[in-house]
C-alpha cells in the first residue's frame, strides 16, 4: 500500500527538506488561483460597468430622438420614430439595438433585415416583470451559449413625463480575449518566478535541514556506537539550540551512568558465571554416573559365570563405563581450561552404531531403535553424540509416568540429504504449555517432565555443530525430541 510509505519512516532532514518545498508549491498555487480569482472578477466588474455606460449613453441618444421628434410620443409610433434612427444608434455606439413594446412585441431591431425572422419571438414573460417590479425598471440576463457569456439588459422607454412607451433591449457579448491573454501571460511570469524560487528553495532548504540536523546525526552517531561492553566518549558539541543541547547533557549524563552500570555488571556476571559453570560440571559430572550405574547393577544381575558369551558382554560392560569414564574426564579437563564442555574431540563415526551402542545401557523393555540404514558416516565428538542420546532417552523416560500401562520410547535415526536426524518419541505426560519456552533453559528443572540442566547443555553441543534441536509436544499424549547434525565429510 502506497500508506506503507509514511512521513515517520522518513529522516527528520528530509521531512524538513519537504517541508519547506512543499510550502513553496502551495503558496505558488494559491498566488495562482487567486490571481485567476481577481482576473475573472475584474473581467467580469468590466462587462457590467461597461455595459451600463454603454446603455446610459443609448438612452440619452433616444432621449434626443424623442425630444426632437415631430410625431407624437405614444407606444405605437415607436417603430415609426425609430424607423432610420436606430441603425444609426447601433452605428454610433457600435452594438446591436433592440425596441419592443410594453407587452414584449419586437418594434425595431438594428439588425439586417435579413437576419430578422418574420416572427420575431417577443420577450419572456419573466423577464417583463422583472423588469416591471424591479426599481431601476431594468433587469440583465445573463445566459451562456456555446460556453460565450453573454448579457442582455433590458429598460423601459420614458417619455418626459416619466410615461412608459416601450423597452429597450441591448444584446452584448462578453469578449474576455483580452483578459484572457492578460491572465495567460501573468501566469507564465508567476510560474517563472517561482520557478526561481523553487530552485531558490531548493538549496536553501537542503541548507537549513543540513544545518538543524548536523548536531542531531552527531547524536544518533554516537548513540548507534554506545555499548555497554566498551568505553563509551562523551559529546563535546555546543549546538545551537537549546532543546539539542539539553539531549546532548542527558547523553553525557546517560554515559556516566552507563559507565558504573557496567562496572556492577561485569562483576555480577563473573561471579554468576562461576556459579552456573559450578552448577554445570556437577551436572556433567553426575550424567555419566547414572549410565555407569545402571550399567553395573544390569551386570550383577545379568552375570552367569556359563555364559558362552560372557567375555562379549564384559567387553561390552567394559567399554560402556570407559565411554562414561572419559566423558567425566573430558568435562574435568575441559572445566581446568575454562573451555566449553566438553571440548570436542571430532572422529569419524557412525552415528547408527553409537546410537545403538548408547541405548545398552538403559534396562527398559519398552525402549525401541529403529534406523534406516545400518550406517550413517559423520565426523563429531563420540562422547557428545552419546551424551546427546543419553540425556534425551533418560528424559524421555522419566517423562513417563510410573503408573501408566503402556510406555513406550522410539529412537530413530534416519539420513535427510545433508544431515542425520536423530529422533526420541515418549507416549508420557507432554510437556505443559507454560514449561515450553523454558526447557531449554540452564536453570529450569521440573520432576514431572523430567527436563534438567542437560537439555541447555545438549542444545549448546548441538548449536555448536551447526544443528538443531526442536520438539513436538501434546499433554497427556507424549513429546518428540528431534535433533539435526550437519553430514560433514569423513
Amino acid at each position: 500500500m502506497l500508506k506503507g510509505f509514511k512521513m515517520s519512516m522518513l529522516s527528520l532532514r528530509i521531512r524538513i527538506f519537504l517541508s519547506m518545498i512543499v510550502l513553496i508549491l502551495i503558496a505558488s498555487i494559491l498566488m495562482a488561483s487567486i490571481s485567476i480569482i481577481q482576473f475573472k472578477n475584474e473581467a467580469r466588474d468590466y462587462h457590467q460597468e461597461r455595459l451600463e455606460r454603454k446603455e446610459t449613453a443609448i438612452k440619452e441618444h433616444i432621449n434626443y430622438v424623442l425630444s426632437t421628434t415631430t410625431y407624437p410620443l405614444t407606444p405605437r409610433n415607436l417603430g415609426v420614430i425609430f424607423k432610420d434612427k436606430i441603425h444609426e444608434l447601433a452605428q454610433i455606439h457600435s452594438l446591436e439595438i433592440n425596441i419592443y413594446s410594453l407587452n414584449g412585441k419586437l418594434l425595431k431591431s438594428s439588425k439586417a433585415k435579413f437576419s430578422v425572422d418574420s416572427v420575431s419571438p417577443p420577450i419572456p414573460k419573466y423577464i417583463l416583470k422583472l423588469v416591471q417590479s424591479s426599481i431601476e425598471k431594468r433587469y440583465v440576463d445573463i445566459k451562456n451559449i456555446n460556453g460565450v457569456k453573454n448579457r442582455s439588459s433590458y429598460s423601459q422607454i420614458k417619455d418626459e413625463k416619466f410615461k412608459p412607451l416601450g423597452i429597450l433591449n441591448i444584446p452584448y457579448v462578453e469578449d474576455d480575449g483580452f483578459y484572457e491573454k492578460e491572465l495567460q501571460n501573468f501566469l507564465i511570469r508567476l510560474g517563472q518566478v517561482y520557478a526561481f524560487m523553487l530552485v531558490i528553495a531548493f538549496a536553501l532548504a537542503y541548507f537549513l535541514a543540513s544545518y538543524i540536523t548536523q548536531s542531531l546525526k552527531t547524536i544518533s552517531d554516537r548513540l548507534s556506537e554506545t555499548s555497554l561492553n566498551q568505553k563509551n566518549q562523551k559529546i563535546v558539541l555546543e549546538a545551537n539550540s537549546k532543546e539539542i543541547n539539553l539531549l546532548i547533557n542527558a547523553y553525557n549524563d546517560m554515559v556516566d551512568e552507563l559507565e558504573k552500570s557496567a562496572v556492577k555488571l561485569a562483576q555480577s556476571e563473573r561471579e554468576e558465571a562461576w556459579r552456573e559453570m559450578a552448577k554445570q560440571v556437577a551436572h556433567e559430572i553426575k550424567n555419566p554416573l547414572t549410565p555407569m550405574r545402571l550399567t553395573v547393577q544390569s551386570f550383577q544381575r545379568k552375570f552367569d559365570a556359563n555364559d558362552p558369551e560372557l567375555k562379549q558382554k564384559l567387553k561390552d560392560y567394559s567399554d560402556t563405563l570407559i565411554q562414561q569414564i572419559d566423558t567425566m574426564s573430558a568435562v574435568a579437563s575441559a572445566f581446568s581450561n575454562f573451555a566449553s564442555m566438553p571440548a570436542q574431540q571430532n572422529e569419524t563415526l557412525n552415528v547408527v552404531e553409537v546410537v545403538e551402542l548408547a541405548l545398552d545401557i538403559f534396562n527398559e523393555d519398552y525402549l525401541v531403535f529403529e534406523s534406516d540404514e545400518k550406517e550413517i558416516i559423520t565426523k563429531m565428538d563420540r562422547t557428545q553424540l552419546i551424551r546427546i542420546i543419553t540425556n534425551l532417552v533418560k528424559n524421555a523416560i522419566q517423562a513417563i509416568p510410573e503408573q501408566q500401562a503402556e510406555k513406550k520410547v522410539l529412537v530413530s535415526v534416519r539420513r535427510h540429504p545433508s544431515e542425520v536426524i536423530i529422533m526420541v518419541r515418549d507416549n508420557g505426560s507432554g510437556i505443559e504449555n507454560q514449561f515450553q519456552d523454558k526447557i531449554f533453559e540452564p536453570k529450569f528443572t521440573t520432576k514431572n517432565s523430567g527436563m534438567g540442566l542437560g537439555l541447555g547443555i545438549i542444545k549448546n553441543i548441538i548449536e555448536n555443530y551447526k544443528g538443531t534441536i526442536t520438539f513436538e509436544t501434546q499433554t497427556g499424549q507424549g513429546t518428540t525430541f528431534m535433533v539435526a547434525l550437519p553430514l560433514t565429510s569423513a
